[in-house]
């Protein structure tokens, strides 16, 4: 008798337990979705930007030496993105979307050799 009313407690500890296990994985999964929607409506209010680091390596008023240096940067270069930026009076060549400073030390580490770089905060695309 004493084992049956142990049996019958062990399975409703069982099942009590099932229970909110059941109910805990379903709150664990609607915090994964708000999360999910939270960054999504984060992405399209910063258009896909995110702070970075570019690589600046021409800042000049001359407009056809930017394009210069650019297009000879890009055929050197053809890994890393290049954009260029009008900051008055002067043109500006930016290299790459680097997520860290560490990245963005290496990869100038390579470019300095033929080009002067120097390393930008700035909106990168992710």
């Amino acid at each position: 008798m004493q084992k049956r009313i142990f049996s019958g407690i062990g399975i409703l500890f069982l099942g009590i337990g099932a229970c909110f296990a059941q109910q805990n994985q379903l709150q664990t999964q609607l915090k994964v979705n708000q999360l999910i929607d939270k960054k999504a409506e984060y992405h399209r209010l910063t258009g896909g930007e995110q702070d970075g680091y570019r690589i600046k390596i021409y800042f000049g008023v001359d407009k056809d030496k930017m394009k210069l240096v650019k297009t000879k940067f890009s055929s050197r270069f053809n890994e890393f993105r290049t954009s260029e930026d009008y900051e008055q009076p002067n043109w500006v060549v930016l290299v790459g979307d680097f997520k860290t400073k560490l990245e963005a030390y290496e990869a100038k580490k390579r470019i300095e050799a033929e080009f002067p770089a120097f390393i930008v905060k700035g909106k990168i695309k992710k």
